[in-house]
Order: structure tokens, then C-alpha cells, then sequence
């Protein structure tokens, strides 16, 4: 017998949809209690009606008023930064356990090839789609040496960015700035989002460039290999483009890196490709995929604490 809680999404839009149909299907110790929106004309609310799920399209006191939300463990927020504030307020008087996919950063960061097993808080924070993509890659030449600076470029295309995203943008590339400090530990980290309108649209494709103390190469390259294959683990999309790319800065040559000052040292560049498995928008979304993989393995992982810790609201038991 498998032991789930109910889960519970606010924001019915692609990144919500997208998550819905993973709990769904991908869900170990979690199954879907109600969908959210504002619009109740969403293909999301539609979508979650036609699949036998509560649905309300009065936001988070819609969510509040539903019967079903008495046996709600885990809440998942793909709204926005700003509106994920006042939601997580209101979630937390009755101990709901919130997962954050917005940019609003109030709980510690989270990526699951990282740091999963490593967080438990009330509110854990999913980064961002590009942070989830390009993270573990500093993370991994940090390992093996000290990270001076990473910088990282996700292009996505247009049509997968929907208007929470696009209303996230100074968000995105702070809150995947400070990430890549705190968890890819560099001592600076900056970002860059492009959002590409070519037609037909282009995959998610995601650049990081890594200035760190001197390594042996080989051994920068197998841990990004190492660290690829953890993320594949739950995005089986997830890989890289090609070769990891090494450039020797010397030390009479260094490089100005700002707030750090001059540092020179190994520079490491990973190109990366992130196929989205389709299951709302087509194969180029690889930034849902990403993102909506990762907060699942995170909420799966609380609702198997909150039933081992016997503070679960709607515990079941399913065959």
C-alpha cells in the first residue's frame, strides 16, 4: 500500500497545468486535491474539471472556501512573486506545507540534484527554471574547486513563457543570482534570461561560464558528468549540448569580476539542452519541464516526512 496526502496548485496556467498532469501521474506520495486559478475560463481550471479535480477561480480565498482544502497537505504556488507573499501568509496559519515556483525566495532554495534531502522548512523555494537548469553546473565545478564567478545565460522560447513568467523577470534574475551564490557557491553570481520569439520555436538551451581556482580538467568535466546525471534522474531531458569547453586565464592576464576584483584561473563553459516531456506544452518547453520536475520531487519528498512525522491532514492509503 503507497500512503499519499492531497496536494493542492495555485495558478492555472502552463507551469501549473503542466505540474498537475506530473502529481497525476509521477506522484508517489502525493495526488491532486484542487486546482486554482482567477480566470474561470483557463484551460487549466477546464482541464482539472474534465479530470475530476476540485477546481476554484477565486484565488487563494476560493482555495480557503473549498471543502476539500480540510484535507490539503501540500500546497504548490505557480503564481507570482508578489502574490506568492500573501499566499504563503495565509497557508502557513493552517500548516500547510508550501512549495514556492514563484521567484519570491521566503524559504531556502531548493534544487533537488543539490540540496534536497538537505532542506525542511515550511516553505521551500523551487529558484527559478533557468537557476534549475544551470545551478548544479557551478555546483559541481565548486566541488572540485572554488567557484570566483558563474554566470549563466537560459534562453527559452516565447511561446513557453506565460504571463507569470514574463511578470517575473527582475525577480527571476535576482533571486537566480543570489541562488547561484548560496547554492552553486560562487562568491558572485549574475544572470540572463532570453525570452527567443523565432518560429518555429526554438528548445530551452541554457549557457554557464565558470571562472574557479585551478583544477585538473578531467576532473571538472566528471563531476559536471556526475552532476548531468543526477538531474537527469528527474529530467530525463536534461543533457548536455556539447563537450564541457576549458580556457586557462593567467595569472599576469586576470579578470575583472565585479564586487570580487581581479582573479584569474580555470574557465569553464557548459552548454546545456533541456527537452520538456510534453506532457502540457510541446517538447521545446524544457523550462516547465524542468521546474514542475523539480518542485515534484520536492513536494513528494515533504509529504513523505509529513506522514513519517504523523502531521499529515488527509492521509489515505491507495493500492
Amino acid at each position: 500500500m503507497t500512503r499519499k496526502l492531497k496536494a493542492a496548485i495555485l495558478g492555472s496556467g502552463n507551469i501549473g497545468s503542466d505540474l498537475m498532469i506530473k502529481v497525476m501521474r509521477y506522484g508517489h506520495h502525493l495526488e491532486m486535491g484542487a486546482m486554482v486559478g482567477i480566470d474561470p475560463a483557463s484551460d487549466g481550471l477546464e482541464r482539472a474539471r474534465r479530470m475530476g479535480v476540485a477546481t476554484t477561480a477565486e484565488g487563494i480565498e476560493g482555495l480557503l472556501k473549498l471543502p476539500q482544502f480540510a484535507d490539503i497537505d501540500v500546497v504548490f504556488d505557480a503564481t507570482s512573486a508578489g502574490a506568492h507573499r500573501k499566499h504563503n501568509d495565509a497557508l502557513q496559519k493552517h500548516g500547510v506545507q508550501v512549495i514556492d515556483l514563484t521567484p519570491a525566495a521566503i524559504g531556502p532554495f531548493v534544487i533537488p540534484a543539490i540540496n534536497l534531502e538537505a532542506e525542511n522548512a515550511s516553505n521551500m523555494n523551487m529558484v527559478t527554471c533557468g537557476g534549475q537548469a544551470t545551478i548544479p553546473m557551478i555546483a559541481a565545478v565548486s566541488r572540485v574547486a572554488k567557484v570566483h564567478y558563474g554566470e549563466i545565460v537560459a534562453s527559452i522560447a516565447s511561446k513557453s513563457a506565460g504571463p507569470g513568467t514574463r511578470a517575473n523577470i527582475d525577480e527571476f534574475t535576482e533571486t537566480t543570482s543570489l541562488a547561484i551564490e548560496k547554492l552553486g557557491g560562487a562568491q558572485r553570481g549574475k544572470a540572463i534570461i532570453v525570452l527567443n520569439p523565432a518560429e518555429p520555436p526554438l528548445i530551452m538551451r541554457d549557457t554557464v561560464f565558470v571562472l574557479s581556482e585551478m583544477a585538473e580538467t578531467a576532473v571538472v568535466e566528471k563531476s559536471i558528468k556526475d552532476m548531468v546525471a543526477a538531474v537527469q534522474s528527474y529530467v530525463p531531458g536534461y543533457r548536455l549540448k556539447q563537450q564541457v569547453q576549458f580556457e586557462v586565464v593567467p595569472a599576469d592576464k586576470p579578470l575583472n569580476v565585479p564586487g570580487v576584483g581581479l582573479r584569474h584561473g580555470l574557465k569553464t563553459s557548459v552548454f546545456l539542452e533541456v527537452e520538456g516531456a510534453a506532457h502540457y506544452l510541446p517538447a521545446y518547453a524544457g523550462n516547465l519541464d524542468i521546474m514542475t520536475s523539480a518542485a515534484l520531487a520536492c513536494g513528494d519528498m515533504m509529504a513523505r516526512r509529513r506522514i513519517e512525522a504523523g502531521i499529515a491532514r488527509g492521509l489515505r492509503e491507495t493500492a
